[in-house]
C-alpha cells in the first residue's frame, strides 16, 4: 500500500493519524479481476440454468428469471463444509454443461426432426448428421462444424465447472450477505410463483425449467427402456404372417407394383398457400396428362411417424405395419422376422427389388425387407454429379429402374421399392428435367449442378428455402409421373407417398405429420378394389380425404387386394 498525507482540515483515516491508505495499482487490478470473474461466473450459471431447448423460447426474457435450481444449490453450498461443497460445485458444473449440451441438441433436433434429442438412441444418428453436413457444406465445412462443436462443448464444460467453484468460494467468503440475498430471492421466487408473474406471455419470472427438463429427460430414458418390451409384444401379433401364397395379393396378379417414397413430400406442400403455388400446378398438370393417357388415380393422407428427417422410420412403418417412431424400434424391427409388404409379394410369386440410389455404403438392414435384388448407387451406372445430398436426380433413377428391371422383355411380375431423393434437404442445387432420351450416364446434369445455387446461397433466407423445397417436390412428382406416362403399361401399378413433412424451417414447428399418398393404375379393376378407401380422384388429396396412421397401410393394402389373413 502507498501512503499519502491528509489534506489540511480533513479528518485522519487509517491507523496513522493524518495518513490515508491508498490501494496500489496491483491491488486495484486484483479487485477488478475478482469482481469481473465473479460477475462472469454468475452470468454463466444463470444462462446455463435458464437455457431453453426450443428455438422459440430462446429470447432475452428467458434469461431474466429467477431459477429455483440456483437458489437450492446456493442453500446447499452455504450449509455444506468446504470439501463437500467443492464436490457438489464440481458435480453441478458438469451437470449444467451436460444439460446445456442436451438443450442445444434439442434445438437442432426440433429444427430438423420436430422432436427432442433422445440421449439413449439418437447417438447412432451422428454419422448421418456428419454425412448431411459433408454433402451440404463439403468435407472441409463438415470438419469445421464438427471441430467447432467439440471445442464449444469442452469450453462449456470448463466454464460451468469453474463458475460453480467460483460461486462456492464467494458464498463461503460472504456467507452473511449471501444468506440474506438468497433469502430475499427465495421470497421473490415464491411470491412470483403464486402470483403467476410473467415477463412476457409464457415466460414466468419464477423458473423451474432446468428441473422440469431433467425430469422430462429421465422420463424419456425410462420410457425408452420400457418401450422395447412393449414394441416386442405388439410386433409378435401379425394376422398376415402365416398367410399361404395362394391367399396373398390375388387382386394384383400379373402386375408390376412400384412403391415410391417421395422425400419430404408432406401435406404442407399441397395445402400451404405459398408452397402449393409451385407444387399444385405440377400435380394438376400430371393428373390431367395421366388421365388423358388412360390412367386413373386416387389420393389420401397418411400420418408419418417422423418429420423433417428419419425417412427410414417411415419406410419401415409402411412396410411392416408397425408404428416405428424411434431409432430403438427401428433397430428392433430390422433384426426381427416381421412380415413386410416386400415379403408378402415375394411369397405370392413376385420378383422383389429394392432400388436404393441413396445407399452409398454397406446396408445390412436391407436384408430385413426380403428383396430378391438390391440395387445401390454404385449399381446404377451414374456418372453425373451429386446434387448435394442426392446422389443422382430422380429422373435418372427412374430411367435406370426401367432399364434394369421393368423394361426388360418378358420380365416376371415385379414389386419395387424406390425412394426418390431429389426433394431431400438442403434443396440446392436442384436438377431440372431433360429429354429422357438424352440421359445417358447422367453426365448431362453436370452443367446444372455447376451452375445451380448452393446451400450457402439458399439457407440464410427462409423464403428461398421454402421456394427451393417446393421446386424440388414439383420436380420429383414431374419425374415420376412423366416416367409413368412414358413407360407404364396396363400392368403397372404405382403407389407413391411422402415419407415425412420437411423441416420446421419450411413448415413451422406446429405442422401435422400428414403426408399425401396416391395410387395410380391404368387397369380400372385395380382402382375398383380400393373404392372403399374413399380417397380423392386425382393426384391431389382433398382436405377432407381420409387420414390413416401410416402403420395401418400394410394391412389395408393386403386386405383390399385379396389377401386373406389366417388369424
Amino acid at each position: 500500500m502507498s501512503v499519502s498525507a491528509s489534506p489540511a482540515g480533513t479528518p485522519p483515516e487509517g491507523d496513522a493519524p493524518g495518513l490515508r491508505l491508498v490501494p496500489s495499482p496491483a491491488r486495484r487490478a486484483a479487485v477488478t479481476r475478482s469482481r469481473v470473474t465473479a460477475g462472469l461466473a454468475g452470468l454463466v450459471l444463470l444462462v446455463t440454468l435458464l437455457f431453453p431447448n426450443e428455438l422459440g423460447d430462446l429470447t432475452p426474457p428467458a434469461f431474466a428469471r429467477i431459477p429455483l435450481e440456483g437458489l437450492l444449490g446456493a442453500v446447499l453450498l452455504l450449509l455444506l463444509p468446504a470439501r463437500p461443497g467443492r464436490v457438489l460445485a464440481t458435480l453441478a458444473g458438469v451437470g449444467l454443461a451436460a444439460s446445456t449440451v442436451l438443450s442445444v441438441l434439442d434445438l437442432g433436433f426440433y429444427q430438423a426432426l420436430d422432436r427432442p434429442f433422445d440421449p439413449v438412441f439418437d447417438a447412432v444418428l451422428v454419422r448421418d448428421g456428419v454425412e448431411f453436413l459433408r454433402s451440404s457444406l463439403g468435407r472441409t465445412g463438415a470438419v469445421g462444424v464438427v471441430a467447432g462443436v467439440l471445442a464449444l462443448t469442452a469450453t462449456l464444460l470448463v466454464a460451468t465447472t469453474a463458475a460453480a467453484l467460483r460461486a462456492r468460494r464467494l458464498l463461503a467468503e460472504h456467507d452473511a450477505r449471501a444468506t440474506l440475498a438468497v433469502g430475499v430471492l427465495a421470497v421473490a421466487w415464491v411470491t412470483c410463483y403464486w402470483a403467476g408473474a410473467q415477463l412476457t406471455s409464457g415466460v414466468p419470472v419464477a423458473s423451474k425449467s432446468a428441473a422440469a427438463l431433467a425430469v422430462a429427460r429421465a422420463g424419456q430414458v425410462r420410457d425408452d427402456l420400457r418401450d422395447r418390451a412393449e414394441f416386442g409384444q405388439v410386433a409378435a401379433v401379425d394376422r398376415f404372417r402365416d398367410t399361404p401364397a395362394d391367399r396373398l395379393l390375388t387382386g394384383l396378379r400379373g402386375k408390376d407394383v412400384v412403391l415410391a417414397f417421395v422425400e419430404s413430400y408432406g401435406r404442407s406442400a399441397v395445402e400451404d398457400p405459398e408452397l402449393s403455388r409451385v407444387v399444385g400446378p405440377a400435380l394438376d398438370d400430371a393428373s390431367a396428362r395421366l388421365a388423358a393417357a388412360g390412367w386413373g388415380s386416387r389420393s389420401g393422407w397418411l400420418v408419418s411417424p417422423t418429420a423433417g428427417g428419419g425417412s427410414w422410420l417411415a419406410h419401415s412403418t409402411t412396410q411392416s405395419g408397425l408404428w416405428v417412431k424411434t431409432q430403438q424400434r427401428y433397430r428392433s424391427l430390422v433384426t426381427s422376422d416381421r412380415f413386410t409388404l416386400t415379403r408378402a409379394f415375394s411369397r405370392a410369386g413376385w420378383r422383389t427389388v429394392g432400388f436404393m440410389p441413396g445407399v452409398v455404403r454397406a446396408w445390412p438392414e436391407g436384408a430385413f425387407y426380403g428383396y430378391d435384388r438390391l440395387y445401390t448407387a454404385r449399381d446404377l451406372g451414374y456418372r453425373g454429379p451429386r446434387f448435394s445430398w442426392a446422389t443422382m436426380p430422380d429422373q435418372y433413377s427412374l430411367a435406370a429402374l426401367q432399364r434394369t428391371e421393368l423394361g426388360r422383355p418378358g420380365h416376371p411380375p415385379t414389386m419395387v421399392e424406390v425412394p426418390l431423393l431429389s426433394s431431400h434437404a438442403p434443396w440446392a442445387p436442384l436438377p431440372r428435367m431433360v429429354d429422357w432420351d438424352a440421359l445417358g450416364d447422367g453426365s448431362v446434369f453436370r452443367a446444372q449442378a455447376a451452375g445451380g445455387t448452393q446451400p450457402r446461397d439458399v439457407w440464410p433466407d427462409a423464403g428461398r428455402v421454402r421456394t427451393a423445397y417446393a421446386t424440388s417436390v414439383a420436380y420429383s412428382l414431374t419425374a415420376l409421373t412423366q416416367w409413368l406416362e412414358r413407360s407404364g403399361t396396363r400392368d403397372t401399378v404405382v403407389v407413391f407417398l411422402g415419407d415425412h413433412q420437411p423441416a420446421p424451417v419450411v413448415v413451422g414447428s406446429h405442422a401435422t405429420h400428414d403426408v399425401p399418398v396416391t395410387i395410380v393404375a391404368k387397369d380400372p379393376a385395380v382402382l375398383a378394389q380400393v373404392a372403399g378407401w374413399q380417397w380423392t380422384p386425382g393426384l391431389r388429396p382433398a382436405a377432407n380425404a381420409p387420414v390413416w396412421p401410416m402403420w395401418s397401410f400394410r394391412d389395408r393394402f393386403l386386405a383390399s387386394f385379396g389377401s386373406k389373413p389366417t388369424r
